[in-house]
């Protein structure tokens, strides 16, 4: 197998993860250096390193005690990237259903993920994820 296969599959792990929820399996992904960047100007936005992502990870997710479930539309690998466009579907605790649609940029190396880029309607993060609150 490849590598760009290779790290499709990774990816696919990664993203089997995020469905159940399990906080701890996504942090084990990242390399010790790795980061994951929330783009956009919300209250969470930024760049985040393996521990703060262990703990971040946790907290998002908890803001959907029945699940997010991500679907995975298109997958495109070359090299050490792995390109993904997603959407979600999943209620928040606020009540207020939560469908987004996403694009990853993965990058991998030597089996651990090094840096995961989001890009996702930052309007509707800040209007469910934030109840309405800005930067």
């Amino acid at each position: 197998m490849n590598t760009a296969e290779q790290n499709k599959r990774l990816t696919l792990a990664f993203f089997a993860a995020m469905q159940r929820g399990d906080a701890e399996a996504i942090a084990n992904t990242y390399a010790d250096t790795g980061r994951v960047v929330t783009m956009g100007n919300t209250l969470i936005s930024g760049s985040r390193g393996k521990e703060e992502i262990r703990q971040f990870a946790g907290g998002v997710l908890e803001a959907f005690p029945a699940g997010l479930e991500f679907t995975i539309l298109n997958m495109t690998a070359e090299e050490d990237r792995v390109a993904v466009e997603a959407a979600s579907d999943g209620l928040h605790v606020s009540g207020q259903p939560y469908r987004n649609h996403y694009h990853f940029l993965l990058t991998w190396q030597d089996g651990q993920l090094l840096e995961m880029k989001e890009y996702m309607d930052t309007e509707l993060v800040t209007d469910v994820l934030c109840g309405g609150a800005r930067p």
